[in-house]
């Protein structure tokens, strides 16, 4: 499987830019899946539900199952979270993983920048950042697209990846 990331500081727009990627690469007939890293507690399920009296109840793995869709939950319980590398064998084979965060990681990614967020870039510290998606042009020593050129950033990937 080929692996690309979005990764930026909080508010930089990431998630519009997964979001646009998606959509570009699965219009172009390719299977594609998303991983998400978040820094906070995040609970997909909600009060009330039975998954998640199940989970409050001390299940270490729930699995919601409709014609839909399936959902896993598992409970860490104070264990370590999974590293990427890990995660990554839990998921289907696909022709493109897009990952969100997971900025420390290895993985070639692109950094999505708004200049209103404030946050420096972090392109220039950082070679695993292959080029920038930016509301403003920069001048950097890797490639600089407009941030809502979904298109030209899908380019970008599909070319680096051999897809």
């Amino acid at each position: 499987m080929k692996l690309y990331g979005v990764t930026g500081w909080k508010n930089n727009g990431k998630t519009g830019l997964m979001e646009r990627l998606v959509a570009e690469f699965t219009a172009r007939g390719l299977t594609v899946s998303t991983l998400k890293h978040a820094h906070h507690a995040t609970d997909v399920d909600q009060p009330g539900t039975d998954s998640f009296r199940h989970r409050t109840a001390g299940a270490a793995e729930v699995v919601l199952a409709s014609p839909n869709r399936v959902a896993i939950m598992q409970e860490l319980r104070g264990a370590a979270e999974p590293s990427l590398t890990d995660l990554l064998a839990r998921m289907r084979p696909v022709d493109l993983i897009l990952i969100e965060g997971f900025k420390r990681e290895p993985h070639p990614k692109i950094e999505a920048h708004r200049t209103e967020a404030g946050k420096p870039l972090i392109a220039p510290d950082d070679p695993t950042i292959r080029a920038v998606a930016s509301d403003t042009p920069l001048t950097l020593d890797r490639p600089v697209f407009d941030l809502d050129d979904t298109k030209g950033v899908a380019d970008f990937i599909a070319v680096e990846l051999g897809l």
